[in-house]
This record gives structure tokens, sequence and C-alpha cells, in this order.
């Protein structure tokens, strides 16, 4: 059975690393949800841009500078994940604390590279 995983900062652009996890995920036969700052879909998963409280979540990949993470702490504590993916340029020491708090795993590494090399 494939694992929920919820992409945090979704892009429409084609250039951004994640639009090309989320066609890869589907490509993986994973169960995809999305969220960005705009609507859309992205190989048939549409892109939310409203905090919905998703059921079922197993990993979050993160695409947001540590920054913009800050507004998301509580909801992606909140929706109670296995592990949530710092992906490059994500890391977030503070935020790693916050969740290993809430028994959550933080993974830094890259998602794509977990994808190809089977490790996801």
């Amino acid at each position: 059975m494939s694992k929920k995983t919820l992409v945090l900062g979704a892009s429409l652009k084609t250039s951004r690393y994640s639009n090309l996890v989320i066609h890869r995920l589907v490509n993986h036969k994973q169960n995809v949800v999305a969220i960005g700052l705009r609507e859309g879909e992205v190989s048939g998963i549409k892109i939310e841009t409203d905090l919905i409280d998703f059921d079922g979540i197993d990993t979050i990949t993160l695409y947001l500078n540590p920054v913009r993470q800050q507004q998301y702490y509580e909801y992606i504590v909140s929706l109670q994940p296995k592990k949530v993916i710092f992906n490059p340029g994500t890391e977030n020491p503070e935020f790693y604390n916050i969740l290993k708090r809430a028994n959550i795993e933080a993974e830094v590494a890259c998602t794509l590279v977990l994808l190809s090399t089977n490790q996801y």
C-alpha cells in the first residue's frame, strides 16, 4: 500500500523541484496531496491553497525555506505525519526540535533521490 504524501510548497512551475516530485510520486504509485500558493493541477493532483485537515498523512515533503515554514509548524504537527522530509534548502534545526517533541521524525534528504534509489 502506498504512503500518503503531502507536498508542502507545491508549484505549478515545471522548473521547480516540488513540481517534479509530484510527477515522480504519482509515477511511483504514491497517494499524493499538495498545498501551494496557487491553485492548479500537476500530474492529476490538485494543488490546494488552504490548509486542509488531510487524514492519514504518512510523510510531508517540504519545499519551503525555514522562514516560510514557521507559519506551518502547528499545521504540520496537527497532521501527525510519521516523518517530515527536509529537502535541500529547507533545513531547519528549530523545526526538527518541535517535530521531535511531537514524536515526528525529521529526515534531511532529497525526496527525488529517495525515489530514484527506491528508498522512499
